[in-house]
């Protein structure tokens, strides 16, 4: 069950979404055809409901998105890069256990 927290992200929405938030950012790049991004699509929806309020969590579609990908080196998918004040923090390419993403996201905190 895909959770409420989790936003989308997109090449009109990212600046404000993303780069301007005042609060930490998460953001899973993906695809609908991706099977590693699918796996790890549970534990995308269970950090954002664990951390909601703390850091903003979504998800960029690569296909329908091309623009914002390109411009952060977005090479495979699922890629998961951490922001806070518009800057990358840090970055992990494939299903990244649940523990792992949470040590991320904790380094922003």
């Amino acid at each position: 069950m895909a959770s409420d927290n989790v936003l989308e992200f997109t090449d009109d929405n990212f600046d404000s979404e993303v780069i301007n938030s005042d609060i930490p950012v998460l953001v899973d790049f993906w695809a609908t055809w991706c099977a590693p991004c699918k796996a790890i699509a549970p534990t995308i929806d269970a950090l954002a409901d664990s951390f909601n309020g703390k850091v903003k969590i979504g998800k960029v579609n690569v296909d329908d998105n091309p623009g914002i990908p390109g411009q952060f080196g977005v090479r495979g998918i699922p890629t998961l890069i951490l922001f806070k004040d518009g800057k990358v923090i840090d970055q992990l390419v494939g299903a990244i256990p649940k523990n792992q993403l949470e040590e991320l996201i904790n380094k922003a905190l």
